[in-house]
């Protein structure tokens, strides 16, 4: 009867050891499991902090800040935008910003920059334009993208002035100095050694480029 007795209690004890030692198994795991913090996540937020800077926070700007705005607000009028810190800063975090209702393709000029192009004839007939990204300034508040397209006219320069190739017209033209300037090399050559067409080629460039009729052989305008 003992022997039954003390068998039972071992068996009872070994069961509850083993159930204990599961439970701290199924712990240790559970803990494991846990995600880890997103190291991008945690960059661009230091990169956000370094970029942007320590001042009050409704004077902030993009990309510091990240507003709300009503799309269906009246096309000109002035509304309100709620907009959020996303950088360290003085004061409360969210704060609202007055703007003009309107997209950011709809700014005027002045309210963004525009990747200039020079691969386009700027005294071409009818002018040329060309297409390209243009993006709002920091301190512009819009609807939609701020980023986007537009046709612009090409009206580049080459850093040619028209007072020069005047003054090269009337002094050294016989000698296509004018030509020469301009980037027309062959018919610089052909006007050095025609000296300048016995005088008729010197005239007639000079009236050419007066008028700006005549003007650099890239395509671009004077200054």
């Amino acid at each position: 009867m003992y022997l039954k007795l003390t068998f039972f209690i071992i068996v009872i004890s070994i069961s509850t050891c083993s159930h204990n030692g599961e439970f701290h198994n199924e712990a240790v795991p559970s803990s494991g499991t846990e995600k880890p913090k997103d190291q991008s996540s945690v960059s661009a937020q230091k990169q956000m902090e370094h970029a942007c800077p320590y001042t009050r926070c409704e004077l902030l700007n993009y990309p510091c800040i990240t507003c709300t705005m009503n799309e269906t607000c009246a096309y000109g009028n002035e509304t309100i935008a709620k907009c959020e810190a996303r950088a360290r800063c003085i004061g409360k975090e969210t704060f609202e910003r007055p703007f003009i209702c309107q997209y950011c393709y709809q700014t005027e000029l002045w309210e963004h920059t525009c990747v200039q192009k020079a691969n386009c004839d700027s005294v071409a007939s009818p002018r040329a334009s060309y297409r390209t990204n243009c993006t709002v300034r920091d301190d512009v508040i819009c609807l939609g993208r701020r980023t986007f397209h537009r046709k612009l006219p090409c009206n580049w320069t080459g850093g040619h002035r028209w007072t020069t190739a005047m003054i090269l017209s009337v002094t050294l033209g016989g000698f296509g100095a004018d030509r020469f300037y301009l980037g027309y090399w062959q018919e610089g050559i052909g006007k050095l050694f025609s000296f300048g067409g016995l005088g008729v080629w010197t005239i007639i460039d000079f009236i050419l480029i007066s008028i700006q009729y005549l003007g650099p052989a890239d395509g671009s305008l004077y200054i």
